[in-house]
């Protein structure tokens, strides 16, 4: 089977893609080449720009593919210009959609794909419902070959995954917990909220590849292992090997004021409780079982970071924005 994968070396993407190669899989990437040293070795790189049309169709001339998984489409305009370039080569166009984009705030706290899409909070998320949207309408009217996935918090051996943690440095979170610094968690700390492991969602993505029973669905992809936020934090810190943790509650709104990516990420996705119903990807690969706990998960992302201190980098401008609102809200 020939898969192009559109980037490929991402958080999610690159745990798919060593997956995929080992399957026997003729896998392609499509990117800018930043980052192909974190490509499988018996992947076929292809270099190019998917933002620029007619580049990448030049680029693509005389490809066919099984199926064509774009990880790197945010905005209706991405995918437009995808499903001119890819109509006619594939026989399947995956979409990487996002869990974010389910209601908000929701009317049930168990999401299934029937869940509805509406997201006020978060344009990101606003952008992947319009996307979706869009290739539904593309495949009931002209028969594109579509099926979406919505990942949710989903991390790898770089990642420290958490609701309150820098984006430019993840390691900053485990610093202030060395450190002994007090650590910020949104609202009581007892929303419940799933984390998964990019090793386990490869084994469900993959079999989805070339799977022809997919075309026009919707499949969510988590681990099935629900935690409160205090023990996702707590999770980290034993994981770090931190046996004192001082956790300061403070309301998602209030933190929300503070900056306004926090609207988002909080209030448009994790300070409401979800958990979610897999029946659905486990109807269609019945061998998918999430094995990998968050405890084990993080402590292999600890591990890496401790093996490779380069790495090791701290975000001071979001730690001083971690001490102000501790000390303006905490007691």
């Amino acid at each position: 089977m020939k898969v192009l994968f559109i980037g490929g070396t991402g958080t999610i993407s690159q745990a798919v893609s060593e997956l995929a190669v080992k399957k026997g899989i003729d896998l392609y990437l499509f990117n800018r080449g930043n980052s192909n040293h974190l490509a499988p070795a018996e992947a076929k790189i292809i270099e190019g720009n998917i933002r620029n049309p007619e580049e990448a169709k030049e680029k693509l001339k005389g490809y066919d593919f099984d199926a064509v998984v774009d990880w790197v489409a945010f905005t209706p305009e991405h995918v437009r210009n995808d499903i001119e370039i890819f109509r006619g080569k594939t026989d399947q166009y995956i979409f990487i959609s996002s869990a974010s984009a389910y209601q908000k705030p929701q009317t049930s706290y168990l999401i299934d794909e029937s869940t509805p899409l509406a997201n006020p909070y978060w344009e990101y998320s606003q952008n992947k419902i319009a996307c979706e949207n869009l290739l539904m309408a593309e495949y009931r009217k002209n028969d594109f070959p579509i099926t979406i996935i919505r990942p949710s918090h989903t991390y790898g051996k770089t990642s420290i995954p958490a609701a309150l943690n820098s984006h430019q440095a993840p390691w900053s979170l485990v610093d202030r917990m060395r450190r002994g610094k007090k650590i910020l968690v949104h609202g009581d700390g007892s929303s419940l909220w799933t984390m998964t492991h990019n090793s386990d969602f490869a084994r469900a993505f993959v079999p989805l590849l070339g799977n022809m029973r997919t075309l026009g669905h919707a499949f969510q992809i988590t681990s099935d292992e629900t935690l409160n936020w205090d023990q996702i934090f707590r999770a980290i810190a034993r994981a770090a090997g931190v046996e004192k943790l001082d956790l300061v509650h403070v309301a998602s709104e209030k933190i929300a004021e503070y900056d306004q990516r926090f609207r988002g990420s909080l209030l448009g996705d994790k300070a409401v409780s979800v958990v979610f119903d897999n029946s659905k990807i486990k109807r269609f690969v019945p061998e998918f079982k999430a094995t990998v706990s968050f405890a084990e998960g993080v402590k292999k992302s600890i591990n890496w970071y401790d093996n490779h201190p380069e790495e090791k980098q701290i975000d001071e401008d979001w730690n001083k924005l971690m001490d102000q609102i501790i000390a303006e809200n905490g007691s």
